[in-house]
């Protein structure tokens, strides 16, 4: 099955959460009015898109109503269909221009992070790109070696000292280990205490510094993975982490186990993030670039109801 596959069957919830439950609105009203757009505007919030983008969401739509006098309920799925997509936005890449470029990824425990680091790194050396990987979260229970596993199924190099280490020297041997050696990308798995804000932004701060130091211009890209299940939870999440390190992107897991996939609308509208990559499974292959245009055509794809 391929991934576009995967993602149809995986936004399986999502779909009908969302779109079954705006179909189900128009189906039952039969004038195109303002009681419509309440109903829809409703039927968002409770498919977890969030109350202000579905705000944003239904005052577009309420403009196009008036200006194309649409009076059509498919009309009005399709004018849905279109702001969603502009929403969404255009594919944004990875920013890998340098060489080495850096992947700084964080998220709180339990997101998939580790695994995340894994597929990714799995994901770059299938493209061509030469890669290894600083296991920088050297305080959780286990963490480096749950890497180090993930590490030995991508096929990359990992980079690792004794739980415990300070993070910021294992991303040192890391740094100098790419540059010296012709790596293309060197992705950093690092910890995600959120509760103890003061500590993580301290050693992200050093983490930080030291990149800065040993790969001075390098591409950065620091990422944020999410849990989709947690739905509007993982936008309070991405704030409080914004707080702490600028990001530059989201990995959004688990979206073939949760009916919250809206929260990618949330995360363009509210955090003004894109999506880098998205996760509907738990194989290796199961993680991809986010593509818009496949999100759209299999959240929107017709279906019999």
């Amino acid at each position: 099955m391929g991934f576009l596959e995967k993602l149809k069957k995986g936004l399986g919830r999502t779909r009908d959460a969302l779109l079954g439950g705006i179909k189900d609105v128009l189906r039952n009203f039969v004038r195109v009015d303002e009681d419509l757009l309440e109903e829809l505007e409703e039927q968002l919030i409770c498919a977890d898109v969030g109350v202000d983008t579905s705000e944003k969401i239904i005052d577009g739509l309420r403009e196009r109503i008036k200006d194309e006098r649409i009076k059509d309920r498919e009309d009005v799925l399709s004018a849905l269909r279109e702001i969603i997509t502009g929403m969404i936005g255009e594919a944004r890449p990875l920013d890998l221009s340098t060489r080495p470029s850096v992947i700084l990824v964080t998220g709180v425990n339990g997101a998939g992070k580790t695994t995340s680091v894994g597929k990714i790194a799995s994901k770059l050396k299938a493209d061509g790109k030469k890669v290894v990987v600083a296991a920088a979260d050297t305080f959780r229970a286990a963490a480096i070696d749950q890497l180090s596993v993930w590490c030995d199924r991508a096929g990359v190099q990992l980079i690792r000292q004794s739980e415990g280490s300070d993070p910021a020297a294992v991303v040192f041997d890391a740094a100098a280990y790419a540059r010296n050696n012709g790596f293309d990308v060197l992705i950093v798995d690092t910890a995600g205490r959120l509760q103890n804000k003061k500590n993580l932004m301290n050693e992200l701060a050093k983490i930080n510094r030291v990149i800065d130091r040993e790969l001075p211009g390098c591409a950065r890209e620091n990422l944020l993975v999410l849990d989709a299940t947690t739905g509007q939870n993982g936008v309070s999440q991405a704030k409080e982490f914004g707080n702490v390190t600028p990001l530059t992107g989201i990995i959004l897991n688990k979206l073939d186990g949760t009916a919250k996939g809206g929260i990618i609308l949330s995360i363009g509208n509210e955090l003004g993030l894109p999506v880098k990559f998205i996760g509907v499974g738990e194989k290796i292959d199961d993680m991809q670039p986010f593509d818009p245009k496949e999100f759209v055509e299999a959240l929107f794809r017709s279906e019999d109801r």
